[in-house]
């Protein structure tokens, strides 16, 4: 079936955006997003994005060691990231002038997601830990959390380096579903700027451990492994 041609109001056939994205899975900010759309016909565009965020469990408390001035997220023994690649359609609902005026779009989408588990790292003292007190010591260790081994909280000096546990990574495998609202400003055959709000629902095929009880309690109880959210991403782009 051939593809229709664009209409002499919508004069570009490709679009090139990256976004920031704000949802409430994350933290203050979500992740970044990149999106091309192709021109399907005078209403319809068909496209394909990468998302990457952050995902917190919202049972996550940080909490301080007076005595070192560090700091550490209690019972945390995995940062979590999704990596979304999506295919979809995007609807034109309102048309704007050429050079003024807002364009409201429907966007669908869906497609896999990949969980990452990053290791979440602290410096433990043991001198600390077997004497009961903290004092300058040799015996600091940076290892990933856990609280059925790392029992002294006053021995938690800090939390370590973000990457200390790279090699360690896991990946989890999932899908997502999204629809959405999109109000873009900017002039056709030129750079484009607008938001999008909408909801996510995805699910993994297993809990992603993000806390960890420890030896006593049950870690399906404090981790999910299906992920709802609403979002907001402030975009910009050209067209071609």
């Amino acid at each position: 079936m051939a593809t229709a041609a664009p209409s002499d109001e919508q004069s570009y056939r490709k679009e090139f955006v990256y976004g920031l994205n704000f949802n409430t899975q994350g933290g203050l900010i979500g992740g970044v997003s990149i999106r091309s759309a192709r021109v399907l016909d005078d209403r319809y565009l068909r496209f394909w994005s990468l998302e990457g965020v952050s995902l917190k469990n919202q049972k996550e408390e940080r909490v301080s060691n007076n005595t070192t001035g560090g700091s550490y997220i209690y019972h945390k023994t995995n940062y979590a990231f999704a990596l979304r690649p999506s295919f979809g359609v995007q609807r034109i609902l309102f048309r704007k002038a050429a050079d003024a005026g807002v364009q409201v779009n429907a966007l669908l989408s869906a497609g896999p997601s990949i969980g990452i588990l990053l290791p979440y790292y602290i410096s433990y003292d043991y001198t600390a830990a077997q004497s009961g007190r903290f004092s300058p010591s040799d015996d600091i260790r940076d290892q990933q959390y856990d609280p059925s081994i790392h029992v002294q909280e006053g021995a938690i000096v800090d939390s370590a380096p973000f990457f200390s546990g790279i090699s360690k990574t896991q990946l989890v495998a999932g899908a997502h579903l999204r629809g959405a609202l999109s109000f873009e400003y900017g002039r056709y055959r030129d750079a484009v700027a607008g938001l999008e709000a909408g909801f996510l629902v995805e699910t993994y095929a297993k809990r992603l451990l993000i806390l960890s009880p420890g030896t006593q309690g049950d870690a399906a109880l404090i981790n999910n492994k299906f992920f709802p959210s609403v979002y907001l991403t402030l975009y910009i782009g050209h067209r071609s």
